[in-house]
């Protein structure tokens, strides 16, 4: 390492980039992109400030929501292992992404950083070689910036600063399999790499993509996480106090205003919206996981009842089953919707929503069925619904029907949606169960649970297309008979 005697004295410039990360950023971004003009904005005075508090050990969990292409990765990923391995060459740092080559391509721009002119002006640090892996790039005092994927190798290996920067794809976020498997790795594998767990600073970096994402899922964890969201347009006033220049300042966005106007203007966020759709706009720009009033389902259109609204009698009543997944898979909630006709239209009476073992849910059903004098017990036939409904019919249970499900659950619900916002479908205006029912539906399809719509569009399909039996086959026969002369 040089003699600090024979370096320069620092400048004033030179003293603002080792000691204020947001001039750090700065100076990083045009060593990265000579030429171009950086277009900032407040905001990214706030996470500036936030990340340098990582940096001090101030802030130890911090999530930072962005939309796409608003500088999160160059100021995560890029600027802030370069400047923690600044202050302190021995800080083991883990970057990860989704992908690998994600993962190198930040890594390669840190290492531009840390070999450019400036900051071997500013910082004693030196990486081991200009030229060793992406994957580890250590320095000569034995710290390093590790690049790995969110399903990489991590066992065995160390952090005192984990990053998360886009740890899920978004093309495979409505992806059930892929989401739980990217959510388990932090922790199975991620959450236990601290070298110092009382010290550990974690920061994750990304855009919303649904209610079950990483984001969603730490925040279901415990553990307090200091959250940082930041929608595209404002959807109500904000107001962001933090520290710049040694004093404290304040940034406000009155609601409507955009991100950064400069670079992303309310013509361009505007275009980008009607481009995506609706879903994609709220999740990822808006950083709310489902659109406002609704996703495939709005609320609005169910129509409300009372007590005083419900007739005497009901032209019939069913109910609709959707089990957990598999016989063993009783972690899975079971959903029973019971539902009463009248005339053109149709009314939720009750949902049941339950984790039951399968002893324990085929007396549910028939306890329910007695219950509301269900004439109808649809049951999806698949995985634990099939032997369910053989064991019920082997006891003489009345009225189970096999119901045989045609596409994905998006598409089953939205073939269904079109009868809610037609105004065929009553909801109670109370009832304990109502807020959770709702606020599956209108998040749907980004809602973590899916089950109550299932049951939900399983029902409507059946009610506005019933089975052919009973009484109705005699009619046919009847009509049969007359159109051939036979009766």
């Amino acid at each position: 390492m040089p003699d600090p005697s024979t370096r320069p004295a620092p400048s004033v410039l030179d003293s603002l980039l080792r000691t204020d990360f947001a001039s750090f950023v700065r100076a990083s971004f045009y060593e990265l992109a000579p030429g171009l003009e950086l277009k900032w904005a407040s905001y990214l005075d706030v996470v500036c400030d936030r990340l340098a508090a990582v940096a001090a050990g101030d802030c130890r969990r911090l999530i930072i929501t962005l939309p796409p292409r608003h500088m999160k990765s160059i100021c995560v990923s890029v600027a802030l292992p370069a400047y923690v391995l600044g202050h302190n060459p021995r800080s083991q740092i883990m970057a990860v992404s989704y992908g690998q080559e994600l993962a190198n391509s930040l890594a390669q721009d840190t290492r531009t950083v840390m070999l450019s002119p400036f900051y071997q002006r500013i910082f004693e640090t030196r990486l081991a070689s200009p030229r060793q892996a992406l994957k580890l790039l250590k320095t000569t005092e034995g710290g390093l910036r590790r690049a790995t994927s969110t399903m990489g190798v991590a066992t065995g290996v160390g952090s005192d600063l984990l990053i998360f920067d886009d740890p899920q794809k978004p093309v495979d976020a409505l992806s059930l399999a892929v989401r739980t498997a990217v959510n388990q790795t932090y922790s199975n594998t991620f959450h236990s790499r601290a070298n110092d767990p009382l010290k550990n600073r974690i920061v994750v970096v990304m855009q919303r993509l649904h209610e079950d994402d990483f984001v969603g899922h730490l925040l279901s964890l415990p553990g307090d996480w200091e959250v940082l969201n930041f929608p595209a347009i404002a959807e109500a006033d904000e107001r962001y106090a933090f520290r710049a220049g040694g004093g404290r300042l304040a940034t406000t966005r009155k609601e409507g205003e955009a991100l950064n106007p400069a670079r992303m203007p309310l013509s361009v966020l505007n275009e980008t919206r009607l481009t995506i759709g609706e879903a994609q706009w709220a999740s990822q720009y808006q950083q709310r996981p489902a659109p406002a009033g609704g996703g495939m389902v709005k609320e609005i259109w169910f129509r409300r009842f009372s007590p005083s609204d419900v007739p005497e009698h009901w032209d019939s009543v069913f109910q609709s089953w959707d089990t957990a997944n598999t016989m063993a898979e009783w972690s899975a909630y079971s959903v029973c919707t019971t539902w009463g006709v009248r005339g053109k239209s149709v009314y939720l009476l009750d949902v049941y929503r339950a984790r039951l073992l399968y002893p324990d849910l085929k007396q549910k059903v028939v306890e329910l069925a007695a219950r509301f004098g269900a004439s109808r017990i649809i049951i999806e036939d698949n995985a634990s619904g099939t032997p369910l409904i053989q064991d019920l019919r082997r006891d003489n249970q009345r009225g189970v029907e096999a119901f045989k499900p045609d596409g994905d659950k998006e598409m089953r619900m939205a073939a269904q949606a079109a009868l809610i916002e037609q105004g065929a479908v009553f909801i109670p205006k109370e009832a304990p169960w109502l807020a959770e029912f709702l606020h599956e539906l209108v998040m749907f399809p980004n809602a973590k649970y899916r089950d109550q719509v299932d049951s939900t569009s399983q029902a409507l399909r059946c009610w506005s297309a019933p089975p052919i039996k009973g009484a109705a086959y005699l009619e046919i026969a009847r009509e049969y008979n007359r159109a051939n002369g036979l009766s």
